[in-house]
C-alpha cells in the first residue's frame, strides 16, 4: 500500500528517498532585514523532522530591498548571509532530509522597491512598476547566479529558482504583465528569455547542483499565462537545464477572486495543472495544492499525473502527515480547514509570525506565549 509515494526518486543526479517534498511557504518567520532567526530554524528542523525527502525553504531574495516582499523576507543576495544560511541548510539535513532554497525577485509585488521593477510599467494594486532597462535586466540575472552560488556553498543540496506566484521571473513570461517591444517581449519566446537566460547562467555558474523551478503554469486570470503556452515554456526551461518542475497556479491578482477561492478549498486543486506539464517534459514535476490524504497522494504518482508531491500548509498544520499516511492512519491527520477565514494568510500580509489555529491547544498556546 503507498508503495509508490514512498519509492525513491533520482532528481538532477540526487536521491530522494520517498515522493514527499516540503513546497516552500512563507510564515513571516525570518528575523528582522531577513536574517535566519531561532524561530525559522526550529520551524525547518521540524518539517526536516516530518519524513518528507526533500525540504524547500520559502524564497530568499537576490536584490534586496529592490526585490524583498518584506523585512522578513530572507536574503541570499550577499555573503553576510552566509554563516546564517549554512546554519539552516544544517538543520534541515541533520533531520534527515535533503535541503534546498528558493531564491526570487519580487518584481512588481515586492514591497519594499520604490518604485517597484517590472518587464512593464502594468499597475498592481495601486503601484506602477517601473519597467526594467536591458542593463538592469542583465544586472538581476547576474544576482540570480550569485544568490544561486551562495546556495550551493551553503550546503544545501539545491536551488529552486522561483518562477510562480506572479513574481518577477513569471512576470516576463506573462502576456499580461510583459509588454515589452524588445528581445525580451512580444513572442512566447521572447517572453521566456529572460527565465531560460537566468536558468542556463546559473547552470553554467554551480554546475552539477540541481536547479529546480518553481514553475506558473497559470495565472487565472483571463489576459494572463495559460496552460497551452506555458507547456512550451516548460519544455524551454527543460531544455535551458532544469532538474525539475515544481507547478502551481495562481498570482496575488487572483488568489482572492471568488471562483479561485473556492476552487481553492478543494483537495488536490493544482494537480491537473501538474499533470499537464508533466506531458510536455521529462524531468520530474511536484504537484501540490491541498492534497490531503495518502490515497490521493499514491493514487497522483500512481497514474503519471506528477512524480512528487508537494505539502505546504498540509505538512504545517500536522507535521506526523508523512507517519501517519505511512502507517494508515489518515484518520487522525490535523487538517487545514479552508474555513478558518484564512488567519494564517491575514497574520502574515499585518507582518506578523503565522500560526494554525488547527494545532492542538497545547502547542499552539505554547507558541503564542513565545512569539505572539
Amino acid at each position: 500500500m503507498l508503495e509508490r509515494l514512498f519509492s525513491p526518486l533520482q532528481v538532477g543526479g540526487v536521491e530522494l528517498r520517498n515522493r514527499l517534498t516540503m513546497a516552500p511557504l512563507y510564515l513571516g518567520y525570518a528575523g528582522e532585514g531577513g536574517t535566519v532567526s531561532p524561530l525559522l530554524l526550529e520551524h525547518y528542523q521540524l518539517m526536516a523532522r516530518s519524513g518528507v525527502a526533500l525540504v524547500v525553504v520559502e524564497n530568499a531574495t537576490v536584490d534586496h530591498p529592490t526585490g524583498s516582499g518584506s523585512n522578513r523576507t530572507l536574503r541570499a543576495d550577499t555573503d553576510a548571509c552566509q554563516e546564517g544560511l549554512a546554519r539552516l541548510a544544517r538543520a534541515i539535513k541533520n533531520e534527515g532530509a535533503l535541503a534546498c532554497l528558493q531564491v526570487n525577485h519580487g518584481g512588481r509585488f515586492a514591497g519594499m522597491g520604490s518604485p517597484p521593477l517590472a518587464p512593464s510599467a502594468v499597475e498592481t494594486f495601486g503601484r506602477t512598476p517601473r519597467a526594467l532597462n536591458p542593463d538592469e535586466i542583465e544586472f538581476i540575472t547576474g544576482k540570480f547566479v550569485d544568490a544561486a552560488r551562495r546556495v550551493k556553498e551553503a550546503g544545501f543540496d539545491m536551488v529552486e529558482l522561483h518562477g510562480g506566484t506572479g513574481y518577477l521571473l513569471a512576470q516576463f513570461l506573462s502576456p499580461r504583465t510583459n509588454r515589452r517591444r524588445d528581445a525580451y517581449g512580444g513572442s512566447l519566446e521572447n517572453r521566456c528569455r529572460f527565465p531560460v537566460e537566468v536558468v542556463s547562467r546559473v547552470k553554467a555558474a554551480v554546475k552539477e547542483f540541481p536547479v529546480g523551478y518553481r514553475f506558473l503554469a497559470d495565472e487565472w486570470l483571463p489576459d494572463g499565462l495559460g496552460i497551452e503556452e506555458s507547456r512550451k515554456a516548460a519544455a524551454m526551461l527543460q531544455e535551458a537545464g532544469v532538474a525539475y518542475l515544481s507547478v502551481m497556479g495562481g498570482t496575488y491578482e487572483s488568489f482572492f477572486l471568488p471562483d479561485v477561492v473556492e476552487r481553492c478549498r478543494q483537495p488536490g486543486y493544482m494537480v491537473h495543472l501538474a499533470a499537464a506539464i508533466r506531458g510536455a517534459v521529462s524531468v520530474p514535476v511536484i504537484a501540490a495544492g491541498r492534497i490531503e490524504s495518502g490515497p490521493l497522494a499514491e493514487e497522483i504518482i500512481a497514474t503519471g499525473k506528477a512524480d512528487l508531491i508537494g505539502l505546504a500548509r498540509v505538512l504545517w498544520a500536522d507535521p506526523d502527515w508523512p507517519a501517519k499516511v505511512r502507517e494508515g492512519r489518515d484518520h487522525e491527520i490535523i487538517h487545514c480547514d479552508p474555513g478558518c477565514d484564512d488567519t494564517c494568510t491575514k497574520l502574515v500580509m499585518k507582518g506578523k509570525p503565522a500560526f494554525c489555529v488547527r494545532w492542538p491547544h497545547e502547542k499552539l498556546q505554547v507558541w503564542k506565549a513565545r512569539y505572539v
